[in-house]
């Protein structure tokens, strides 16, 4: 077999006759199905054999030694002299093909910023959205180099770019920048000023962070987009023109951040994927392009080991690309600096790699299935050599140092070295100093935007109150602190402040944590401060308790998570409505323990248990997985999960960002495991957003009504059989209760039939308070039928039952609606509340049977017994595919047969037979009886 570079070779030779200018990297990666930096390696060594010769012109050409003349870039003069942001590029020269993921992860993008920069006769706007670091910017410019090779731009026409993040809390000063202004229309205006909108005329203007751009912006942006024209600041009429094609970028979700009208003018939007996102094929891709960039600027070879390669793969947990290419600016100028003597490279090995760097090895370790993927692509070791064809398209970037790193640091061991210091002392001196630099250009953008993330969650004052105490730590202990740690303390105090809003009992510190913490005694000495300073600001006490889990979170956020970690799945209906929430949580927390499962309206529950059960494999480190859901069948797949994966899973439903987050910020402390977080997710409130003092809210005259009653209060939910659709009520008013913080009130699901035998029994014990269900019973309380609570009644129904002891309230017969029933809403309830039907199968074939009953019946079918019947039969369907039937007595089953209406349900049940293949049982067909019965004596 031959190798690399003889394949090269040989295919030089075989088509050297036919293709007289010789060939591109490109050109023989595209041929060859080879890696482009292996490929220019390859080339690079047949030229320093003498095998091969290279142009100097771009592209570089390769052909065989002594084949005619050098080879020349084949184009006219005049192209030839054109420039794009500094270099050269061939109008033939497609800048996309030089994209990792061109045919991957982004040819969607690709094919759709290409149809917007030709698309007749100017073009389209678009819009880029993604998380930071994906390569939004990098994606922009490479639309601009596109449009200038292509002849849509003059090679000379601006690229500008600006943040409207920069002036966000100033919107006239960011409306000037824009738009420009006349002299007198604000103070400091002392003459007119062209604005950038006219300095991009001609050219490309690329509105990064858009969302922060106000919404008065936005208009006077999109009438431009409109109408070519503008005014500027101070100006009424709309009396300047400009021909810019507008690209905008933003992190956020353009549907809730950005105006409706403006979205309208953008009909291309383009979505970046996430590092993760990836296929492991582009990471590595990735990884050996940024290499290539560094091994470019120090003209050196980068050698490194297959654990650098999965540390540094590894380590990207928030910022994506271009967290990575931070990361690889750090190690290769610690190599560097070690490797000062050797002229030709530079190695890094692992015992070099700062903590957090190493960290990724064992971050990537934990994901099994991608660490097997990347095994497979990689070689003991890694190689990079200088490659000129590789040229740096972003040179805006936010992650784009703004000066030469290795010029600084051989400047600088040359004077250390000057005044004596020996090689360690040197290394020692300016490792400290990269660091320095780094940490301060990366971290600068990253928590601004932190922070203003974190500011639509927590009031200002609790993020305020968190950096006096990163201030105080850091001062006075010398702590370290971590990336996220503004979040997760942020976060920690909120949710306790909540806790004593609400009034709920504080947390009991069990011996196993308190035994944790004494094995850290300086964290509970800071814990011990953080309580004091909470104290002195909010004027009340906090409990030696919380010092204990104050701890715990501070050792958490100094080391890095071990293994073990607990997984969260979060799942929810609809396209991204999942993702969205994990998205956001990502890049608010450096979080790696986090998946996401859209479910589509039109995805199976059988298809969704399968795709989750993966997830869970995959994502489970030894402790278990947390499985956060919105509703419906998803509530219900934690038992089946953990009998098919073996993995234990829980389940919470009721989704939102902040459940998401405050997981993740659990399951980043220390020896918490799955149980735990749990019970304490269940008791989450959310996070405080104003503190305000304790209510006192009982009064005389309600304190005589709770001493009058003093029986546990009670809700009945009410179907035919007791089990299904009654259980499903229960769930539902259950999790209501929870939500409106009711924790006094109690539902229990029974029968119609002997309805009137258990209320009495219920009542010995239980004050009954509500109704709900198929029918009403015979009680003086508030009722609502299930078609209603289906269809929101529940909010109404909840607010009426809270104030049940309240000396106005007025005794309401019936909460019922008239609201239209159709088949798609009865698609929608039978999906809600049941695991293994297909709602869009099924809804047909119940609405036909309701249909035939109510031909045949001697009154009609309201909506309230449609949807009753709707339910139960699903319920019915559900059991008999479980094979979890019911059972009725001998008496039951012979009055079932001597019923009138007997054979007009078991013919109605052959419309479920026919269609579905499915027998009820004679069981169902008691109950069903039952529920006509009980539904025509409320006619």
């Amino acid at each position: 077999m031959q190798t690399r570079r003889e394949r090269i070779l040989t295919y030089i030779k075989e088509h050297s006759s036919q293709v007289s200018q010789g060939f591109t990297t490109a050109e023989l990666v595209v041929a060859l199905d080879l890696v482009r930096s292996n490929v220019s390696k390859e080339l690079n060594v047949l030229v320093r054999e003498g095998l091969l010769v290279k142009s100097k012109g771009r592209p570089v050409r390769y052909q065989l030694q002594g084949q005619g003349k050098s080879p020349k870039q084949v184009v006219t003069p005049k192209q030839a002299e054109k420039q794009v942001g500094g270099q050269d590029v061939a109008p033939s020269d497609d800048v996309f093909e030089k994209i990792i993921g061109r045919k991957g992860s982004l040819k969607t993008q690709v094919e759709q910023a290409k149809a917007a920069l030709l698309y007749p006769p100017h073009g389209l706007n678009v819009l880029i959205t993604g998380p930071t670091g994906s390569g939004k910017t990098y994606f922009a410019n490479a639309m601009y180099h596109f449009a200038c090779s292509n002849g849509i731009i003059k090679a000379k026409q601006p690229f500008t770019t600006f943040n409207c993040a920069d002036y966000a809390h100033n919107p006239q000063l960011l409306m000037s920048h824009l738009f420009g202004y006349v002299k007198g229309s604000f103070t400091g205006a002392n003459e007119d000023k062209d604005g950038l909108i006219q300095e991009a005329d001609g050219g490309m203007l690329f509105l990064d962070e858009v969302h922060r751009l106000p919404p008065e912006g936005q208009e006077m942006i999109f009438y431009f987009m409109d109408h070519g024209t503008y005014n500027r600041l101070g100006e009424t009429a709309k009396t300047h023109h400009a021909d810019v094609r507008i690209v905008c970028a933003t992190t956020e979700d353009p549907e809730s951040s950005l105006l409706s009208t403006f979205v309208r003018r953008i009909p291309i939007t383009i979505q970046m994927p996430s590092f993760k996102q990836r296929t492991m094929r582009e990471r590595l891709g990735l990884l050996r392009h940024l290499l290539i960039i560094e091994a470019n600027r120090i003209q050196k070879n980068i050698t490194l080991n297959e654990n650098v390669v999965q540390a540094l793969l590894g380590s990207v947990t928030y910022g994506n690309v271009g967290q990575l290419k931070s990361n690889i600016q750090l190690v290769c100028a610690q190599g560097f600096l070690n490797n000062m003597q050797n002229q030709t490279e530079i190695q890094i090995t692992f015992d070099q790699l700062p903590p957090n760097i190493k960290d990724g090895l064992t971050l990537l370790a934990n994901n099994r299935k991608e660490l097997g993927e990347l095994t497979q692509l990689l070689e003991p070791t890694m190689t990079i050599y200088p490659d000129n064809d590789t040229k740096v398209i972003d040179s805006t970037g936010g992650y784009e140092l703004p000066y030469n790193l290795y010029e600084i640091i051989g400047d600088k061991a040359a004077v250390l070295k000057n005044e004596g210091l020996d090689q360690e002392a040197i290394n020692n001196f300016i490792l400290t100093d990269i660091n320095v630099h780094l940490k301060t250009f990366y971290r600068g953008a990253k928590i601004a935007q932190a922070e203003d993330n974190l500011n639509e969650i927590v009031d200002q004052e609790i993020i305020d109150i968190t950096k006096a105490i990163m201030t105080e730590l850091t001062t006075n202990y010398d702590y370290a602190l971590s990336s996220n740690f503004l979040y997760a303390m942020s976060l920690h105090i909120s949710s306790f402040i909540k806790r004593v809003q609400l009034g709920r009992p504080l947390r009991a510190v069990s011996s196993d944590i308190v035994e944790m913490v004494k094995a850290y005694p300086l964290e509970q000495k800071m814990a011990g401060r953080v309580k004091e300073l909470l104290e002195e600001h909010y004027h009340f006490p906090v409990p030696e308790s919380e010092v204990y889990y104050l701890a715990i979170l501070l050792v958490s956020l100094k080391s890095s998570p071990a293994s073990g970690q607990v997984g969260i799945i979060v799942a929810a209906h609809g396209k991204s409505t999942a993702s969205s929430m994990v998205q956001v949580v990502e890049q608010l927390l450096s979080a790696d323990n986090l998946r996401a499962f859209d479910m589509s309206l039109e995805m199976s529950p059988q298809t969704a248990l399968a795709g989750i059960a993966q997830e869970v494999r995959e994502l489970d480190r030894g402790n278990g997985v947390l499985l956060l859901v919105d509703m419906g069948s998803l509530s219900t797949f934690s038992e089946r999960l953990t009998k098919e994966t073996g993995v234990q899973v829980m389940s919470l439903d009721m989704v939102t960002t902040a459940m998401v987050l405050e997981a993740a910020r659990k399951t980043t402390l220390i020896d918490r495991d799955l149980d735990a977080i749990y019970k304490e997710l269940r008791e989450f409130n959310g996070y405080s957003r104003q503190i305000e003092p304790p209510k006192k809210e009982l009064t005389e005259k309600a304190h005589h009504l709770v001493l009058g009653d003093k029986r546990p209060k009670v809700i009945v939910a009410i179907c035919s059989t007791g089990e299904g659709t009654a259980k499903r009520i229960k769930e539902m008013l259950d999790r209501i209760l929870i939500d409106n913080l009711v924790d006094d009130i109690l539902v229990e699901p029974i029968s119609v039939v002997g309805m009137e035998e258990k209320i009495a029994q219920l009542q010995q014990k239980y004050r009954v308070i509500a109704a709900t269900g198929i029918t009403q019973p015979k009680l003086d309380v508030p009722f609502v039928s299930l078609e209603n609570l289906l269809q929101g009644g529940g909010e109404q129904f909840i607010k009426v039952i809270e104030n049940i002891d309240e000396p106005l309230f007025e005794k309401t017969a019936s909460l019922e609606e008239s609201d239209t029933l159709t088949e798609e809403m009865a698609s929608q309830y039978l999906e809600q509340y049941y695991t293994f039907l297909n709602p869009v199968k099924m809804v047909k074939v119940l609405w036909d049977y309701c249909d035939y009953l109510d031909r045949r019946l001697d009154f009609e079918i309201n909506n309230a017994m449609r949807i009753s019947l709707i339910m139960h039969l699903g319920g019915a369907i559900e059991r008999n595919l479980l094979n979890s039937s019911l059972t009725i007595t001998k008496q039951e089953e012979a009055a079932a047969k001597a019923d009138s209406k007997y054979e007009l349900v078991v013919q109605a049940n052959g419309i479920i037979t026919e269609a579905l293949n499915i027998e009820l049982s004679l069981a169902e067909v008691y109950y069903l009886i039952k529920l006509i019965d009980t539904q025509a004596a409320n006619l």
